[in-house]
């Protein structure tokens, strides 16, 4: 048996590489190196890690929490170590992204359409989350707040979670409030650290609205937080497929199969119910790059980008 160890390491020093001094403008969060337990399987020929990032929808610490259990899973299965990694903020994630760091990576529907098409990552899989394999955008306000439609926002201050990259807390609001006629100066934007502090923000009142992906707001990270029966969306766009799994472009068409059917096989392993609790997930299911077409459309309108 080949015991691994679990170390922590600074990503900071990759950054850093590649920022060449005084361009390295922040500090990615610690790493854990998940090495794995090889349980009555070879390591394969090759044994250098694997580099799995998630992006970061929640705390640095939390989704290093959430996903530790998934990265020694596959350690296991795949015979050879992978470490997780993720960072403080949407955009040392999408730089981290590009630099084509990760072997393995979790990431929006935004990040996977760009990364396709300027890396070519390719998808494997997506999540599920309380049973459902897809999620929408919507605009979020306080049923007390007296706004009946879009045109209600005209003048008042919307908060978006994470950064300008996020689909469901930022392109696709914005795509809604769009099609009803709204321009960027005919509202102020904001953002919240991530997408769940946008629901935060806008039930205390420190914003009059907010775009959040559906599924963020019906989690019990939110629900625990706050009296989500007080809230209602004002406007929600249509159900598209649910946060991507991709690996690195360069990974072998064996190994990148042996990796997809390692994920989709985790609600079926022995410690699946575990893994998946820890995730927040209720699955993880096949995925293929069509799904993700209705998205590029939204993000050309939205952004004028073609992906």
């Amino acid at each position: 048996m080949k015991e691994g160890l679990a170390s922590v390491i600074s990503l900071s020093a990759w950054r850093g590489r590649r920022s060449l001094g005084g361009m390295a403008r922040h500090i990615i969060v610690a790493v854990l190196a998940v090495a794995g337990i090889f349980s009555g399987q070879e390591a394969s020929a090759d044994d250098s890690p694997l580099i799995m990032g998630v992006l970061p929808r929640r705390t640095p610490s939390e989704m290093m929490e959430m996903y530790s259990p998934l990265a020694k899973h596959l350690s296991r299965e795949l015979g050879r170590p992978v470490k997780l990694e993720t960072t403080p903020d949407f955009r040392t994630f999408w730089e981290a992204v590009a630099a084509k760091r990760f072997h393995i990576v979790h990431y929006n529907q935004y990040h996977y359409v760009r990364s396709h098409k300027e890396s070519g990552y390719q998808v494997i899989a997506k999540n599920e989350e309380v049973n459902k394999s897809t999620m929408a955008g919507v605009l979020l306000v306080r049923k007390d707040s007296g706004f009946k439609s879009l045109q209600d926002l005209r003048g008042k201050r919307i908060i978006f979670g994470g950064d300008k990259q996020a689909l469901m807390s930022y392109i696709i609001p914005t795509y809604l409030l769009r099609e009803a006629g709204l321009k960027k100066d005919d509202y102020t934007e904001e953002f919240a650290l991530n997408p769940p502090n946008v629901a935060l923000t806008v039930f205390f009142r420190r914003a009059d609205a907010g775009g959040i992906g559906d599924i963020v707001f019906d989690t019990a990270f939110v629900s625990d937080k706050i009296d989500v029966s007080k809230m209602e969306y004002l406007a929600k766009g249509e159900q598209v497929a649910h946060l991507p799994w991709a690996v690195r472009a360069d990974i072998p068409m064996a190994e990148r199969e042996r990796i997809q059917k390692t994920l989709l096989g985790v609600k079926a392993s022995a410690d699946g119910p575990r893994i998946l609790k820890a995730a927040a997930l209720t699955n993880l299911v096949g995925a293929e790059d069509s799904e993700y077409n209705v998205i590029r459309k939204v993000i050309s309108t939205v952004t004028g980008e073609n992906y």
